[in-house]
């Protein structure tokens, strides 16, 4: 009996993995994410539990899983994302550990992965940033020492910000000394999902934007300069005159 923490992706059932929609169809057990996790990513699931977490405690999910393998049945644990990022998944693999259940983490495609195609850009660009930094608003929990967005900011790359669209305007302030008002800003609303949509702005004037919106969660905040037009330096890769192993 094993406990597959499955990341569902951002929201499009066909941005799951093969191998997590495989256990999704096959494992007797669903634990499932129901705020954030659409309910076609369960399609053709034959499980005879399928309970939504978003109605439980921790300890609830916890037995749940207990009382699976107690009975031998695998569970898929479906989370919303890449289960690794804001998942919620330590606590619960800690508890796992006491009691001896073996687990596995299926992988899944990030939001901030999504946001990029959506916006049609890449994230890192040589000369402009090699870096991104995913992170999240430290308000009702507070961030780590040295972790605060202005310590983040300071790198001058790309930042994916998490759980902050209530904040906007204080991470605007935080990250116009590093940045500039000028730096492209874009706000992503439940991205690849049906009802998906986006502003692309600057810390100038992206508040206002989102304003006008209307949107209050479920929204990814990229900044960085790889958003806009600035100009950028080609890749070595398939530059003609670079030589490689597959390419002498």
């Amino acid at each position: 009996m094993t406990v597959y923490f499955i990341g569902a992706g951002p929201g499009d059932p066909e941005l799951i993995t093969v191998k997590g929609q495989r256990l999704i169809h096959q494992c007797p057990v669903i634990i499932y994410a129901g705020s954030l996790v659409p309910e076609a990513v369960l399609a053709g699931h034959r499980a005879v539990t399928l309970l939504n977490s978003a109605e439980l405690h921790l300890q609830q999910i916890v037995e749940a899983m207990l009382d699976a393998h107690r009975q031998g049945q695998d569970v898929a644990r479906v989370h919303s994302g890449d289960p690794s990022l804001y998942g919620a998944i330590g606590e619960q693999i800690a508890q796992l550990r006491v009691h001896g259940v073996p687990y596995q983490i299926v992988p899944g495609v990030t939001a901030t992965a999504a946001s990029a195609a959506l916006l049609g850009c890449e994230l890192t660009l040589p000369g402009v940033a090699q870096t991104v930094i995913l992170t999240r608003y430290g308000d009702s929990s507070p961030m780590p020492e040295g972790e605060r967005l202005a310590d983040l900011a300071r790198h001058g790359c790309t930042l994916a910000i998490h759980l902050g669209i209530k904040h906007l305007a204080r991470i605007v302030d935080e990250l116009l000394p590093h940045y500039g008002g000028h730096c492209p800003v874009a706000v992503v609303h439940r991205a690849s999902w049906p009802d998906q949509d986006w502003v692309l702005g600057t810390l100038d004037d992206i508040a206002g934007q989102v304003r006008a919106k209307g949107f209050r969660r479920t929204a990814l905040i990229l900044v960085g300069h790889v958003l806009g037009d600035t100009p950028f330096a080609e890749s070595a890769l398939y530059r003609a005159s670079h030589a490689h192993l597959y390419r002498p």
